[in-house]
């Protein structure tokens, strides 16, 4: 383990120190958004500004890099981040909040792609599993520790913004004093969205749908939380408790998904994460809440790396790297339109709008799951791709996902001719 760690734990510094001040920010401009007298529209289409700023960077972040270099991109990209996390106590106006957190959203993944390209790099074949592995840990660690530096002040205060600026400016540190050689950032794959959405609908509509649920949850969730009377300790602990929840049980549910029919597992884990979002309106205190928080975090956290592992059964080998990298940005779409839907419903409805849209979205990712099952010939079995935990991440992750049992398989000359059977299958099928 020592000798795994050793070249990439300054990188791992940087992600908990940068993800630390990420978590907190996302959700401080939450609270403080609405103390300023923001409606929950509002609201969401400035959280929404986040989420297309990142669709935006992945085009973005390769040219920066190649032209500067990583170290460079990364302290300026840097200093777009904790600049403008200072910048929303400055100018206190949501138009102004919306254009700070598009540019903090690219500058954000350009931070992301740089770390991920300089992980997979560091790491062997055989170790890109255990490395993107270590890497979910941290991510979804300091992610849900964040969650608790709420409790250090009130959101309408300056410190809460100067500690986000401050992790985020030391995420530096780690990384610009390594001696570690730069890597080499590999080309963007061309997409094949219009060929994902031929063959692969159902991972397709799962990857966007998800995104328009867990959009919705990052932006709003500490509204809801907020409008139903918990104090900013509180807020952050429900934070914590879905994020670890996704932590807990997204590798149960996905092992699961491994061994049976992957599109019913999707559709089951939709219709359960819908249900427990319904229960939400009717639990009578803050436990009970907490509790389903838990369950529904750890179900919906795993529809996307579910989504990527059935269109991985699809796709042959050449394809994985482009089709999962257009997955990326379809969750990524699915999540800017998410916060301003929710808010809007939010803001007819009321508070408990946000879970019951959660619900419908899930719904009808099952609904449409369960139509595909019944009007198009199930996969045929045989070798499939293993579920990799996920969550919304550069392209750069994507070959440290594929492990080393994954690479062996894509060598195999019969997983060629069996995929080519199962597009054959889909063909004929959708010809009927």
């Amino acid at each position: 383990m020592r000798s795994l760690l050793r070249p990439i734990r300054a990188l791992l510094g940087s992600v908990a120190l940068l993800l630390l001040g990420n978590g907190l920010i996302n959700t401080l401009l939450t609270l403080r958004g609405t103390s300023e007298g923001f409606s929950t529209t509002l609201v969401g289409i400035i959280m929404s500004g986040y989420f297309a700023g990142f669709i935006c960077g992945t085009w973005f972040s390769p040219w920066l890099i190649r032209r500067v270099g990583h170290i460079r991109a990364f302290a300026f990209c840097t200093a777009v981040c904790a600049s403008g996390a200072l910048l929303h106590l400055i100018f206190v106006d949501p138009w102004v909040w919306l254009i700070l957190r598009f540019f903090y959203g690219l500058a954000f993944v350009t931070l992301v792609t740089v770390i991920e390209s300089w992980l997979n790099s560091q790491a062997a074949a055989h170790e890109r599993g255990r490395v993107f592995a270590m890497y979910m840990v941290v991510n979804l660690g300091a992610i849900a520790i964040a969650q608790q530096i709420l409790r250090l002040d009130n959101p309408e205060g300056f410190l809460l913004f100067a500690l986000a600026s401050i992790l985020i400016s030391w995420a530096l540190l780690p990384i610009t004093m390594t001696r570690r050689s730069q890597p080499v950032l590999s080309d963007r794959p061309k997409s094949s969205l219009r060929a994902l959405l031929g063959f692969a609908p159902l991972a397709v509509a799962a990857s966007a749908l998800s995104g328009l649920a867990m959009g919705a949850f990052w932006a709003m969730t500490p509204i809801y939380a907020q409008q139903l009377g918990f104090d900013t300790g509180s807020i952050g602990l429900v934070m914590s408790i879905a994020i670890l929840g996704g932590a807990a049980l997204q590798i149960p549910v996905g092992r699961f998904s491994d061994k049976h029919d992957r599109p019913r597992v999707l559709t089951w884990v939709a219709l359960l994460a819908a249900g427990v979002a319904v229960l939400m309106p009717l639990a009578p205190g803050q436990l009970t809440l907490f509790a389903l928080y838990f369950v529904w975090g750890g179900l919906s956290f795993s529809l996307y790396p579910i989504a990527v592992a059935q269109l991985i059964d699809q796709l042959q080998p050449e394809e994985v790297v482009s089709g999962s990298a257009d997955m990326l940005v379809l969750q990524g779409a699915g999540s800017a339109v998410a916060p301003i839907l929710a808010g809007v419903a939010m803001h007819v409805f009321g508070t408990q709008a946000l879970p019951l849209y959660i619900a419908g979205v899930l719904t009808l990712l099952a609904i449409y799951a369960t139509y595909r099952r019944r009007h198009v010939s199930s996969m045929i079995s045989g070798e499939t791709a293993h579920f990799e935990p996920m969550v919304q991440t550069s392209q750069e992750a994507l070959a440290m996902i594929f492990n080393g049992h994954q690479r062996d398989l894509f060598d195999d000359p019969s997983f060629y001719e069996e995929h080519e059977r199962k597009r054959l299958v889909e063909a004929l099928k959708g010809q009927d």
